[in-house]
């Protein structure tokens, strides 16, 4: 079957969602050689996914994936994911997962969704232990610490067993210098079916991509984001360059734009002020952002993303107004409190 895909995408004719069905199943087949599988991904990616491919992928892992046990009133409430798809290889401290602290602290239900390190030294999995904070919960465990502590951390082995039979596959598409639909599925299998998104993205193509897909998946309130850092895109806002933006709304229509850092008070800044390490070095960057001791370029980063955070999750009206509620969770040491409740 994969072979006859290959053959249709060769000749640039994209994919009905009967045959993404077909796809994935192979795909997920132990039985079928990793060699075709990695073919079948090249060949996809080499033609350029469709919004309606990636969203009928999505629709398809997210069917085999296990969910977690949410009770009718976590359900009802605005649920958020804030992640990046990874891949921009710019080695900035994890920015997402300390924007989901303060989003939490906000009163903001944020159901965290990723993995151990693929394409930086410190993914969310691994800097959430340094800081204390239990990765591997069962289904049940998580779906409690959503409803009663407004955050969870949903670890993607855990709830998308079917994927091992895929890594070998994706270890040769990588080995052949090839980036595959997988490298910005992650923020579209999210258990727990967030109903409000941030994500970012490492090129400014795929804003408007992903937001479509976003939209079509069921999620109410989205934005999807790239920032431009030099000749470089970061898979987050930016305060070193122009962000192109593409956003959706219950209230409103789908919207594309460029927005420019110096609509924010934001200190002078480089690249290598964002830096981050391993996951130690990286939960002692958090740990100074969240108590308030770390007021330089960082904070600027995190205020901004905390700021469109917060705006997506209906919390603010805009992100300038997110921006400034950030900042009083982190100057009155609630987002500190709240590191310190998941912690502990």
């Amino acid at each position: 079957m994969l072979k006859l895909f290959n053959s249709q995408l060769a000749n640039a004719v994209h994919l009905t969602d009967e045959q993404v069905a077909l796809a994935v199943a192979q795909l997920l087949d132990e039985s079928v050689p990793s060699e075709l599988k990695a073919d079948f991904l090249c060949q996809l990616a080499q033609k350029i996914e469709t919004p309606a491919e990636i969203a009928a992928f999505a629709r398809e892992l997210r069917a085999k994936s296990i969910q977690p046990p949410l009770d009718a009133e976590t359900r009802s409430r605005e649920i958020l994911d804030v992640c990046g798809t990874g891949g921009d290889h710019l080695n900035t401290f994890n920015i997402s997962t300390t924007v989901a602290f303060i989003c939490a602290a906000a009163g903001v239900t944020v159901a965290k969704h990723g993995n151990r390190a693929i394409t930086s030294k410190s993914g969310s999995a691994d800097v959430l232990e340094a800081l204390g904070i239990k990765v591997e919960l069962s289904p049940e465990a998580a779906a409690q610490s959503l409803r009663d502590h407004h955050f969870a951390f949903f670890f993607a082995p855990n709830y998308h067993p079917a994927f091992k039979h895929i890594s070998a596959a994706r270890k040769l598409c990588a080995q052949r210098g090839q980036r595959t639909i997988f490298n910005f599925l992650g923020p579209l299998l999210n258990p727990a079916r967030p109903t409000a998104q941030l994500v970012g993205v490492p090129r400014p193509e795929l804003c408007e991509t992903l937001a479509h897909v976003l939209q079509s998946l069921g999620v109410r309130r989205g934005m999807v984001v790239s920032g431009k850092v030099g000749d470089a895109w970061l898979d987050e806002l930016s305060t070193l360059g122009d962000n192109t933006l593409a956003e959706f709304y219950q209230d409103r229509g789908f919207t594309a734009s460029i927005i420019s850092p110096s609509h924010f008070p934001l200190q002078p800044a480089t690249l290598a002020d964002l830096a981050g390490g391993d996951r130690q070095v990286n939960a002692e960057i958090i740990r100074r952002l969240l108590s308030n001791k770390d007021l330089g370029p960082k904070r600027d980063a995190v205020l901004l993303n905390a700021g469109a955070a917060l705006f997506v999750a209906g919390k603010t009206k805009s992100v300038l107004e997110g921006w400034e509620f950030a900042d009083e969770l982190l100057k009155s040491g609630k987002a500190a409190a709240k590191l310190a409740e998941l912690a502990g």
